[in-house]
């Protein structure tokens, strides 16, 4: 029987919630117990891509997206030691939603992207952008569940419920194996009330 790997988004809307810490933590502790781990950066920030790579990316999600096509799509190693690879992002993914809008099956052109790899590795983890937009959609789209970090402050929750509705539209009308891997708190500090009150309203 044919492995395919497990694909999870690391998605909210609110940005500075811990999202590519995450993505980046999460992958390279899969990968120091001996995981293949995909990382790609679908955020035109880009933090991910200069916080893991230290050499110079000339290809990067965006010309893959604009093609549709895996072949123009180069994997980047991480790490030597271990199989940690990525597919970089750059400033110019900021202008693929509208690029992408009037495309064929937009919702879906990152997973057809992914197909060729799924068989490759253990885990493909997005790092998503900061909105609710097309490219998140393609993301929820690709994944087999999302995991969201959610900072403990006070304004954690707001928004909170129109990304759930977003993630089960998603699972509604394109990907009915979406799950949701769970909620992730974020910058915790035990000893705050505040903190304790964002835990039971998240629960």
């Amino acid at each position: 029987m044919k492995h395919y790997a497990k694909i999870i988004s690391f998605a909210n809307h609110k940005g500075g919630v811990g999202k590519t810490t995450t993505t980046a933590s999460m992958g390279s502790i899969l990968a120091s117990k001996g995981y293949k781990v995909l990382l790609v950066d679908l955020d035109a920030q880009a933090n991910l891509t200069s916080s893991l790579l230290k050499k110079e990316v000339t290809t990067t999600i965006y010309d893959g997206l604009k093609s549709q096509s895996s072949t123009s799509l180069y994997i980047y190693k991480v790490r030597e030691d271990i199989r940690l690879d990525m597919i970089p992002a750059d400033l110019n993914l900021a202008q693929a939603d509208l690029e992408l809008a009037g495309k064929m099956a937009r919702e879906r052109i990152l997973s057809e992207l992914l197909e060729n790899y799924k068989s490759e590795y253990d885990y493909i983890l997005i790092d998503c952008p900061p909105s609710l937009g097309l490219i998140t959609t393609n993301a929820l789209n690709a994944s087999d569940s999302v995991l969201i970090p959610v900072q403990c402050e006070y304004y954690a929750l707001e928004g909170l419920s129109q990304l759930m509705s977003s993630v089960q539209a998603v699972k509604r009308r394109y990907n009915d194996r979406l799950e949701l891997e769970g909620v992730l708190l974020t910058m915790y500090d035990g000893r705050l009330n505040l903190t304790q009150q964002v835990v039971t309203e998240i629960k």
